[in-house]
């Protein structure tokens, strides 16, 4: 764990305070959020749900590093990440951040057990054995130790996602960003990652934040947040 984790709050690892983001499209101004607040928990399971342009992948991207709000700020472990140079944000993201995209983004010129390995290759100073150590664990973590060898195009869509779910891991991130995982999953191999996460987030207590249109998601989450047009319109367990 990267030690600025135990500063600020010991119990918010995410705090979003009054964010907007405006997109400009052409000459018009698109308010993708609007003055959104939100505080997620260490060890959350967390769904953002809502309708296609709600806002919940934009939300997402903030808290990843990936976009900037237009105002307003977050706090990453009682971290401000505003005003952070680009190495210090891709730092954060290194180090303290774990993503899980819908369309896993894999290398496919590489094996499973190089995807894997691939973010650890960006951490100064760390050993080979370590780095080996780190993708077998989390390979078996995932039930993909026998498919090390594997490239994308050699696996299973639900395979594949297991790949991206052990190479968000193997950073051992405090946040786990996860978006739309189980959209381009049938309905058996979405319910056994969801199972998986589950596992993880309850074992290690790593902290899960999904975007999401599955109701399985929701259902499972801790905490469900509902976001319409730029704002959040409701919170429940």
């Amino acid at each position: 764990m990267n030690e600025r984790h135990d500063t600020g709050s010991s119990a918010a690892m995410v705090e979003v305070r009054a964010v907007s983001k405006v997109y400009s499209l052409g000459k018009q101004s698109v308010m993708a959020l609007d003055a959104v607040s939100l505080t997620v928990g260490r060890g959350e399971f967390m769904a953002l749900a809502g309708p296609s342009g709600s806002g919940k992948s934009t939300l997402l991207n903030l808290i990843g590093c990936i976009d900037t709000p237009t105002s307003g700020s977050i706090l990453i472990a009682g971290q401000d990440i505003g005003g952070r140079t680009p190495d210090e944000l891709s730092d954060l993201r290194l180090n303290t951040l774990g993503f899980v995209f819908q369309t896993f983004n894999l290398l496919p010129v590489l094996s499973a057990w190089e995807n894997v390995e691939y973010p650890l290759l960006q951490k100064a100073g760390m050993s080979k054995e370590t780095r080996d150590e780190r993708v077998r664990h989390y390979l078996g973590v995932v039930g993909l130790e026998h498919y090390t060898h594997h490239r994308p195009n050699e696996l299973s869509g639900g395979q594949r996602q297991r790949v991206a779910i052990a190479r968000a891991l193997a950073t051992r991130p405090s946040i786990v960003l996860a978006d739309e995982p189980t959209a381009n999953l049938d309905h058996k191999t979405g319910a056994g990652i969801l199972n998986l996460m589950k596992s993880l987030n309850q074992e290690e207590g790593t902290t899960f934040i999904f975007s999401t249109h599955d109701p399985r998601v929701m259902e499972m989450a801790s905490r469900l947040v509902r976001l319409a047009d730029g704002q959040i319109i409701g919170q429940g367990m």
